[in-house]
């Protein structure tokens, strides 16, 4: 059995005005909203050699207000992993534009010990900022 964790930050952002009687005035605030989803994938042994391509996906869940799948291809992705690796991805499932997130995925072995970093987006440089998803199904 594996465990997929996700760990993600969404800013949300919101504005407000308060009209006066001569001026108005507008304010941006972004909120950060965290959350985690645990993908547990059992029979994981017979999972892999399904084929290239071929993938399990998580239920939906939310964070931020808007919904989250995990896809796991166990041989990989594209026919460049040779099925020697496993891909890994976060995917916005539900409709929006312009969503920014930040999140790590992580791998947990089946002791429940060891814990293996797939993908961090916390350590990259802030002036490439967060991973911007533009349509339902991005990855």
């Amino acid at each position: 059995m594996g465990t997929i964790s996700f760990h993600g930050e969404l800013p949300k952002p919101s504005t407000s005005s308060s009209p006066t009687s001569s001026s108005t005035s507008s304010t941006s605030r972004t909120e950060t909203v965290n959350g985690s989803h645990e993908f547990k994938i059992k029979g994981y042994s017979l999972a892999k050699g399904m084929g290239v391509g071929k993938y399990m996906a998580s239920d939906a869940f939310m964070v931020g207000g808007y919904e989250w799948a995990i896809y796991f291809y166990p041989d990989g992705k594209s026919a460049e992993d040779n099925a020697t690796y496993v891909s890994l991805f976060i995917a916005l499932a539900s409709e929006g534009t312009d969503v920014r997130s930040l999140f790590e995925l992580t791998l947990l072995d089946q002791s429940g010990k060891d814990r293996h970093k797939v993908h961090s987006h916390f350590g990259r440089m802030l002036e490439s900022g967060p991973y911007t998803l533009k349509y339902r199904g991005s990855m």
